[in-house]
């Protein structure tokens, strides 16, 4: 067996993460084209109840909102009261605007969670920002989208050489609870949050249901 250490397996910390909601906005909403709109809007509402559901700290921010940018889902926003919530003037990057980056750095959190529209622009550019800043940036990619898929996939292509993780809300779900039994209120409201944002998830659980005779309810 080799001597030689693989590279460093990064995994996400519930107690050392939080989640950043960036640009999910009702207009800009529909420049998404690489992302079904139901899935889509699905993703985007699943993204944030991850963050409600391991009670992770957030920060939304919002580009422009008085214009056709439009405001962030109420959603959202109604799900993260006591949030800071930075509505941009203008600056397309959330960094280089002062009070977004206050409002991060008071969460005092090494890793960020991030989604937003469009993955291209307010995400990358983002990403690519706090990764110099010294973070360990998630992206959740399908809560991410763009005008196509070739430009979403040069968007990851352009994080991943700055050393950000591309990874899928399942899986960023799954890293945050690492272990069934140690899941926030029991596998039962665990399984819940994937039932709800997971389509294909239900249904493996209601197949088992039915083949087992379990009732819906049950802990089982």
């Amino acid at each position: 067996m080799s001597s030689i250490p693989g590279p460093k397996h990064m995994r996400l910390d519930v107690k050392d993460a939080a989640l950043l909601v960036v640009d999910i906005q009702v207009g800009l909403f529909q420049l998404v084209k690489d992302i079904e709109p139901r899935a889509f809007r699905n993703n985007i509402l699943g993204f944030s109840a991850l963050g409600t559901y391991f009670d992770l700290p957030a920060v939304l921010t919002t580009s422009a909102e008085m214009g056709p940018n439009g405001p962030m889902p109420e959603e959202i926003t109604s799900a993260y009261p006591d949030a800071a919530f930075i509505k941009r003037p203008g600056q397309v990057n959330a960094w280089d605007n002062e009070d977004f980056r206050t409002a991060v750095k008071a969460l005092g959190k090494k890793q960020l969670i991030v989604a937003g529209i469009t993955t291209d622009v307010c995400v990358t550019f983002l990403a690519l920002s706090l990764r110099e800043a010294g973070y360990d940036v998630w992206v959740v990619a399908e809560a991410c989208g763009t005008f196509n898929k070739p430009t979403a996939e040069l968007a990851h292509l352009r994080m991943l050489n700055a050393g950000v993780t591309i990874v899928s809300l399942f899986g960023a779900a799954c890293e945050l609870m690492r272990d069934w039994r140690d899941a926030p209120g029991g596998p039962l409201v665990a399984q819940d949050w994937y039932r709800k944002w997971l389509p294909n998830y239900d249904m493996i659980v209601r197949s088992y249901r039915a083949v087992a005779g379990v009732e819906e309810g049950s802990a089982k």
